[in-house]
């Protein structure tokens, strides 16, 4: 047996939440370990259950945004630390228990994702044509147990939502798959299906108005840049009050994304002067449109199957505050995708707080709790959350270094309280969790496993004058991995 004495931190999920906070945990505890009595050694150990790490950036986010490359090497660059060890393809839950773990680590912090939508809840949304975005995000970005087939032969689309997820959808329900295939990683399947794809008219539809949208000037820049495609807009949803400008100009992020969405609506004003056209000035033969102030009611269908949606029309005030108007439209579409909200997932034996949607933790510090709130609400030591998994599905990839910073530095107050500075598993022996694996039949893909599989798809990217193309075999990936 080969005991040490370093801390032992297991984190569950290998996404951006879980390797930033083991990024910052180690570098927290390099400098305040001592003064805390913890020392500054570490082992942080990685559970993520998919056989390849990155979770969100890299099935989560559309292929088609520049800057994901330079997020997903910065996380290859935190993975490839001799302290932290990566264990793919082991689920938490199944393949190991909490029970198991607090056994083997002095805490466990738990940065798992969101895979599930949150439902649409409108009448109409069991027809058949009515989509989730998570399911349709997954396919586009090849989930490892996702669909490998979508159907795309709706020439009229519906898109809810007035976020970014939404903007993602609507954008790859748009694009060229020549134009998408040779900027991005897609698998062959995905782009066969964007390329047989029938959508000529796009709808897309946004409760609230121009200044309560809650689009980044990124999605609304890639937006604008789409061939082929005609943007068009309500002028009506542009004229904004005194009150509502006056508030949105109070935040940066809220007045920049507002400017840009007024530089679309000139867009969308030149493509319509210039004879229905792209961006570029060439013929347009797709139709993108932007409602604002739009609240879908109902979801109408004939013989099981989506043939139109019926659309109120609202009025939002400069605090945000929305009303409705009773006065209706329809729009006729044969397929309706929402993207409404993720629901981050559960994790076995940890309190789940409905409500708000994320892992039970205490006052949104991150210390996991008995129960999602109310007076029997009592802290479970060792056990923390972070990113979605403990303030819901809200906040870009950036909110989850902030999150990662508070959560690690409760953490680390609380093993300088823990006794023996912190040392409290029993099982200190590092081999340990390894043994209890292999005996489960479990084979762990770890780093040096992931850059095998990394390796085969530039190099498959390569055969077609790309950088990088997309396995979606899990099976494929473990044999590469362990080849």
């Amino acid at each position: 047996m080969s005991e040490t004495n370093e801390l032992r931190i297991a984190v569950i999920g290998a996404g951006p939440a879980g390797v930033y906070s083991s990024d910052i945990f180690l570098r927290q505890l390099g400098k305040l370990g001592e003064e805390l009595g913890l020392g500054t050694k570490a082992r942080i150990d990685l559970f993520e259950k998919l056989p390849v790490p990155f979770g969100l950036v890299r099935y989560g986010v559309a292929p088609d945004h520049p800057s994901i490359k330079f997020i997903a090497s910065a996380l290859e660059k935190t993975l490839d630390n001799p302290d932290i060890h990566l264990y793919c393809d082991v689920e938490f839950g199944k393949d190991v228990t909490l029970d198991e773990l607090l056994e083997r680590y002095d805490a466990v912090l738990f940065a798992t994702g969101a895979v599930e939508d949150k439902p649409l809840g409108l009448p109409g949304s069991d027809l058949d044509g009515v989509y989730g975005a998570a399911k349709f995000v997954e396919w586009y970005d090849g989930y490892p147990t996702g669909a490998r087939e979508w159907p795309l032969d709706a020439e009229e689309v519906a898109v809810i939502g007035g976020g970014n997820v939404a903007m993602d959808v609507a954008r790859e329900l748009m694009r060229n798959a020549d134009d998408l295939k040779a900027k991005t990683d897609i698998p062959d399947n995905v782009y066969e299906g964007i390329k047989a794809n029938k959508a000529k008219t796009l709808h897309l539809f946004i409760r609230r108005g121009v200044a309560q949208a809650k689009f980044s000037v990124q999605e609304l820049r890639e937006m604008e840049k789409l061939p082929g495609v005609q943007l068009i807009i309500n002028e009506d949803d542009f004229d904004l009050d005194d009150d509502t400008i006056e508030e949105a100009g109070k935040d940066k992020l809220t007045r920049q994304m507002v400017e840009e969405l007024f530089a679309i609506r000139e867009m969308a004003e030149d493509m319509e002067d210039d004879g229905d056209t792209d961006f570029e000035g060439n013929p347009a033969d797709r139709k993108y449109y932007i409602h604002f102030n739009s609240a879908p009611v109902e979801v109408l269908g004939e013989d099981g199957k989506v043939k139109a949606i019926r659309v109120e029309k609202t009025t939002t005030s400069a605090y945000g505050k929305m009303t409705r108007t009773g006065e209706f439209e329809e729009y006729p579409v044969q397929a309706v995708y929402h993207a409404i909200g993720y629901k981050p997932a559960t994790a076995p034996g940890i309190a789940y707080d409905e409500r708000r949607a994320h892992l039970a933790n205490a006052n949104g510090d991150g210390r996991i709790t008995t129960e999602a709130s109310g007076e029997g609400a009592q802290v479970r030591e060792r056990l923390y959350a972070t990113g979605w998994a403990k303030r819901g599905p809200v906040g870009l990839i950036g909110s989850t270094k902030s999150d990662a910073l508070l959560i690690v530095t409760n953490m680390l107050e609380d093993l300088s309280k823990a006794a023996e500075g912190g040392r409290v598993a029993a099982d200190r022996d590092p081999e340990s969790i390894d043994r209890l694996l292999a005996s489960r039949g479990v084979k762990p893909i770890d780093f040096a496993g992931w850059k095998k599989v990394d390796a085969f798809e530039r190099a498959e990217g390569a055969k077609e004058g790309r950088e990088h193309k997309k396995v979606i075999d899990p099976e494929q990936m473990r044999a590469l991995a362990h080849a």
